[in-house]
């Protein structure tokens, strides 16, 4: 039996019909793991919900599909993280914006990670290079802010602290250097100054170091200064990002994903 909707790599894949595709296939386990829920897919800390979404399956493709459109575009960018050219374009990054929550951002930035993930690999493989562990990341914000409360709040047990600490620091020091990352849901409301530094070292990292990446909110980059509390960094987003305004009521609770 094919195991090609469990895969995706299938789309890309000569042998997705035959008896070849298994959960033995050595690209299925390098992209997914042995169990469906490792290899570079899960290292890249997607929810489980989005494992296997991408640009041509993701709910939602309908309702958002000039954007879409123009991501479709967008994805042919990835080439560049291989350097071919002498003096290959910046890769952009993306400000995905909604007010209204369940309107498919975060959906197409976990879109977004899985397709530069099969770019990295596939185009390695290619180039005759490994492609690295851990080529993107995806931070949810609010479970970052929610780890960092729970180590920071007085008299927790250090049995729930630690973990937590060290859940959050790890998570930190990937988003800050992975080479391709979603920030999901960065309009967070009354941080606290500790957690806003710890934020804003991780945007700074990746704007200085040239990173792409994909940002989530549900307050427009114009506004984005009320978040963070001031404009300088706000300003750096905007430098070489697009911002996509998704439109429509939410449709959570409403759709499989």
């Amino acid at each position: 039996m094919s195991h090609a909707d469990k895969c995706v790599l299938a789309r890309l894949c000569t042998l997705r019909e035959g008896p070849k595709c298994s959960t033995l296939c050595g690209s299925y386990i390098a992209m997914h793991g042995h169990n469906g829920e490792g290899g570079r897919i899960g290292n890249g800390n997607l929810p489980a919900a989005y494992l296997l979404v991408t640009l041509d399956n993701s709910p939602a493709r309908t309702e958002q599909s000039e954007i879409y459109g123009s991501l479709s575009v967008y994805v042919r960018t990835f080439t560049r993280q291989f350097g071919d050219e002498t003096k290959p374009e910046p890769i952009k990054s993306l400000y995905l914006y909604s007010r209204t929550p369940g309107t498919g951002k975060t959906t197409t930035a976990a879109a977004l990670l899985s397709e530069w993930i099969t770019v990295h690999y596939v185009g390695s493989l290619r180039r005759g290079q490994q492609p690295v562990e851990r080529p993107a990341y995806f931070l949810d914000i609010n479970g970052w802010q929610t780890d960092y409360n729970e180590f920071n709040r007085p008299r927790v047990p250090e049995h729930i602290a630690e973990p937590a600490a060290a859940r959050y620091y790890a998570a930190r020091q990937r988003a800050m250097t992975v080479p391709f990352a979603v920030l999901d849901d960065i309009g967070v409301r009354e941080p606290t100054e500790g957690f806003r530094a710890d934020l804003h070292s991780v945007i700074n990292a990746r704007v200085t170091a040239g990173l792409p990446t994909v940002y989530t909110s549900n307050v427009p980059l114009d506004e984005l200064h009320t978040v963070f509390g001031e404009r300088r960094l706000a300003d750096r987003i905007r430098d070489l990002c697009m911002e996509f305004t998704f439109k429509g009521e939410s449709h959570r609770g409403m759709r499989k994903v």
